[in-house]
């Protein structure tokens, strides 16, 4: 990959915005490349899109790109709520790819977040536009990337190191099995995924997931069986090899 941008673009435009989405397109179309298959190549779709950015042409995968010269924060603007909600529900919504780049025009990180880790507690409902604005009633949608588990993010390009296309799709297929959970119960393993991601160790204990609970019983307080829960959560991701089982209380990380 070449991470740096072609200037060349955008000779002749004025509007910053204009000239950012012009140099991000360009190099997510010639760079870029399906992290679901390996297909080499991502297409453009046509402008004015409302859903996605590029698709593949091999497996149909689409993706909405965001890019940002500084660090991504905790939220990230998108369209609108209701649209994005119903896609979410109905499992429409797509991939997201999430690129950042330096005051000197190339690429420093570039990772994707695969459609089967949105559920809606991470879609916030931003307020309505004002009745002077253009689109006035209008309500849009942040995406809370900071309540997903840190290996939701698949990374193709990380503090300017290329990694290894046949990681990042072993990475990808890894959590596929999201993808036939039904969102109720994908909110917990979501939530298990995120707390194994926090304990520093390969292998950790059922205790050490324990001390989750409060927090867990803050998320579904209308659950009383929080331990049930997790020792559930826990043998669905034994099952999805997402973890193993070591002995009695002992699992560690795939």
């Amino acid at each position: 990959m070449n991470l740096k941008f072609d200037l060349r673009l955008i000779e002749g435009y004025r509007s910053q915005s204009q000239k950012i989405r012009i140099l991000t397109e360009s190099w997510v179309g010639i760079n870029s490349y399906c992290p679901n298959c390996g297909h080499k190549d991502l297409t453009k779709f046509e402008n004015n899109n409302p859903f996605a950015d590029f698709y593949c042409e091999v497996c149909n995968s689409e993706f909405e790109l965001k890019s940002t010269l500084n660090t991504f924060r905790r939220k990230i603007n998108d369209g609108a709520y209701s649209t994005m909600i119903n896609k979410i529900r109905e499992a429409q919504n797509p991939n997201f790819l999430f690129l950042n780049y330096t005051a000197g025009n190339s690429v420093n990180n570039f990772f994707a977040i695969p459609k089967h880790y949105f559920i809606p507690e991470i879609i916030e409902r931003r307020k309505p536009l004002s009745n002077l604005a253009r689109r006035a009633g209008w309500v849009g949608c942040n995406i809370l990337i900071s309540n997903l588990p840190i290996s939701s993010r698949i990374y193709l390009i990380k503090n300017e190191q290329v990694l290894n296309r046949n990681i990042v799709i072993k990475q990808w297929a890894k959590t596929s099995f999201l993808k036939n959970i039904g969102i109720k119960n994908k909110s917990w393993l979501i939530e298990i995924i995120s707390i194994v991601d926090q304990i520093p160790n390969k292998e950790f204990t059922l205790n050490e997931v324990y001390k989750f609970e409060n927090y867990l019983k803050s998320k579904f307080p209308n659950n009383n069986f929080i331990r049930e829960k997790i020792r559930q959560q826990l043998q669905i991701l034994r099952d999805k090899n997402y973890i193993k089982f070591i002995n009695k209380g002992v699992y560690k990380k795939v």
